[in-house]
Parts: C-alpha cells; sequence; structure tokens
C-alpha cells in the first residue's frame, strides 16, 4: 500500500519511534496540503521544543544518577576512602573523583 506515513518521536529516542498512517490522524485538507511537498514518502516530526525532555528524565535515571552522585559525595565527606567507594559503587577511581569535584562545586 502506498501513502504518507509519519515517523513520530518521542523523548525515548529513535528506538521508539512510531509510524502512523497520515491519512488516520489528518484533517484531510492537512494531508493533500503535505501531499504537495512529500507524495508517497516517509516524514519525520520531530516533539515541540518545550515537550522536549532532557535525558533520563522520563524514566528517573537522571535523578538515581544525581541522589547516588550525592550520596557518594556524602560519604567521602564522613571520611569514606576513595578506594572504598570504588568497592562500593563499582566505579573507576577517575568517575568517583569527578563526581567528588563535581558535588562539591555545587556546594560552592
Amino acid at each position: 500500500m502506498h501513502g504518507l506515513f509519519i515517523k513520530f518521536s518521542n523523548s525515548l529516542g529513535a528506538k521508539s519511534m512510531k509510524y502512523k498512517k497520515a491519512q488516520d490522524i489528518l484533517p484531510k485538507h492537512v494531508l493533500e496540503l503535505l501531499q504537495e511537498y512529500v507524495d508517497g514518502e516517509y516524514l519525520y516530526i520531530p516533539l515541540k521544543n518545550n515537550s522536549k525532555k532532557s535525558w533520563g528524565e522520563k524514566s528517573g535515571f537522571k535523578k538515581e544518577l544525581s541522589d547516588r552522585n550525592r550520596e557518594i559525595y556524602n560519604k567521602y565527606q564522613r571520611g569514606m576512602a576513595i578506594s572504598q567507594l570504588i568497592g562500593e559503587y563499582y566505579l573507576t577511581e577517575s568517575s568517583i573523583r569527578r563526581i567528588i569535584r563535581s558535588e562539591k562545586s555545587r556546594d560552592n
């Protein structure tokens, strides 16, 4: 079947894009106008700028990382050694040091 398909995106990226038949969701006059530009092809329609979420916001992973990083910094402040933090969080020394620097700069 030939026709216009529209590719929609959400904040999860390419893995969750889906196609919908334009004739199933657009008014006839809008469909006819689009067909003047893209007849029988795929059309990608990005999200509105104000509806776009930054990485990790929708899943909550961004907050989880932020909470984890704050926890690492707090434990370091209370005297936990970097070597212990490496073992507990399975991160490299450079990652632990970067987190500590980052969290310390947030405090200032």
